[in-house]
């Protein structure tokens, strides 16, 4: 796990590491090397200057024009740091932080340096793959003036940091391991390092006996059956619990309504709104945080067999509702609509619930790679979302959701259907539906993250860990 200091005095910044300065930094008045004013004229043309030679007593020095370091619209940092870390040349990382502020600091770039402590590679699948170079510790320079803020935003992120690499790390296992099982192992071994987390685990038994029909219809067509886990935080002796709900879907072929090949090759990461409750739930208590939360993870998969639900079918929620199974390939929204009927039920006090899922393709259609889609009726948690994305550089967008949607959930046979004949609408028509499983009185909001719960870079496609640093940032502003 990565680690980071700040330091004030030049002496303390580690020799040997690679420095990441800018031109204008009082840094680098306090050591006499040679080509620092040929990179510094370099840097002030608004080109990055970089050097690996002649750099005492650093490894590497990379020098970065002032302009990108506040820039907070089009990551020109984040672009220039990027190639730097493909083959690090030290196990030292030294940032100059002069010019950052702390809302900067708060910008996905910090994110981004601590997200390098987990690639594909480490998942030791590749025979005879040498143990890559990477970056263990991370020192940030400041002045002393900026000390305390800086301190508190870096803690923040790392902790933020290390919940996506927990999520990360357990999405992209493959789905033949990752199994809802072992989902909730995994959760159980993490979880044991904080002593305010407890897990609570139904089995497919208790999962029917407390009448989540929904889930259970889901889950049962796999030889691997369903899970429900509620991941338990207790941060302050009273108070409304903040719950988050994530969907789980371990492997999803699409059930009788089978997808295409290529619409199947990602569908490991079907799971990824389950990994993100678990790993906010590891940042909330890394950051001690004090307040009430609920995470849950409704987890199943959607396979093919002589159980597997079939379209036409109905199934019953646990508030009551039934549900006709139109589409077998719009899963995740009935195990997404049992998890927050139980939430809601589970803590009657409850100041919000979100949940996040990897729903519909429609939304990437819609808001493309960047953006998760955002459905709430809550005008407050509506405002309260999109403010935190904006600060926290994750952020969403906000779809319509009202009774124009209702025609598109209407049944024949059941109170709900859930999915449009019509085909319009997809991801508005799947938040309609999940609004009926919450209480009017308990604010809710939908978020849509099939287009950023993945990163995409070089023609692959790994776990990304958002939104988890909306929703910290969110709870963060919630606690003020």
């Amino acid at each position: 796990m990565m680690e980071f200091r700040l330091v004030t005095e030049p002496s303390a910044v580690p020799r040997g590491s690679h420095l990441i300065t800018s031109p204008g930094s009082p840094l680098l008045e306090a050591f006499d090397i040679p080509l620092l004013a040929e990179m510094v004229a370099q840097a002030r043309k608004g080109q990055l200057a970089d050097c690996q030679f002649g750099c005492l007593p650093f490894a590497r020095i990379t020098m970065i024009p002032d302009a990108a370091w506040q820039d907070m619209q089009t990551e020109e940092l984040l672009t220039s740091l990027r190639p730097l870390f493909k083959k690090p040349v030290s196990e030292n990382v030294a940032l100059d932080c002069t010019l950052l502020t702390e809302s900067c600091v708060r910008d996905p770039v910090l994110r981004w340096v601590f997200n390098l402590d987990h690639s594909l590679d480490d998942l030791g699948l590749k025979s005879g793959k040498t143990a890559r170079e990477r970056v263990k510790c991370l020192t940030g320079f400041c002045l002393p003036s900026q000390n305390e803020a800086l301190h508190e935003a870096f803690r923040q992120q790392h902790a933020v940091a290390n919940g996506m690499l927990a999520a990360r790390r357990l999405a992209d296992i493959p789905a033949e391991t990752c199994i809802p099982q072992f989902v909730v192992e995994e959760a159980q071994r993490l979880c044991a390092r904080f002593p305010a987390l407890y897990c609570e685990v139904l089995d497919e038994h208790a999962i029917q006996a407390q009448g989540l029909g929904l889930l259970h219809a889901v889950g049962k067509g796999s030889t691997r059956p369903p899970r429900l886990l509620a991941i338990h935080y207790d941060g302050a002796k009273d108070g409304p619990v903040r719950s988050y709900v994530g969907k789980g879907i371990t492997f999803d072929t699409g059930g009788l309504w089978l997808k295409e090949g290529a619409g199947m090759y990602t569908m490991k990461y079907d799971m990824c709104g389950a990994a993100n409750v678990l790993g906010l739930m590891l940042s909330i208590a890394e950051l001690a945080l004090p307040v009430r939360v609920m995470g849950v993870l409704a987890l199943a998969e959607n396979a093919i067999g002589p159980d597997a639900m079939q379209p036409g079918s109905v199934a019953r929620a646990c508030n009551g509702m039934t549900v006709e199974i139109n589409n077998t390939d719009a899963e995740g929204r009935l195990v997404l609509a049992d998890a927050i009927a139980w939430a809601s039920q589970r803590h009657p006090q409850t100041r919000f619930i979100i949940d996040m899922a990897t729903l519909t393709g429609a939304v990437v259609k819609a808001l493309g790679y960047e953006l998760s889609g955002l459905m709430t009726q809550n005008e407050m948690l509506r405002e309260q979302l999109v403010q935190a994305g904006k600060k926290s550089g994750d952020e969403v967008w906000s779809l319509p959701l009202d009774g124009r949607m209702k025609k598109q959930t209407e049944s024949a046979i059941a109170d709900l259907c859930n999915t449009p004949t019509n085909n319009a609408a997809i991801s508005a028509s799947a938040a309609w539906m999940l609004h009926h499983f919450c209480p009017p009185e308990i604010p809710w909001a939908h978020l849509d993250v099939s287009g950023t719960a993945l990163w995409r870079e070089s023609g692959k496609s790994v776990a990304s860990g958002r939104p988890i640093p909306l929703l910290m940032q969110h709870l963060l502003d919630d606690l003020k």
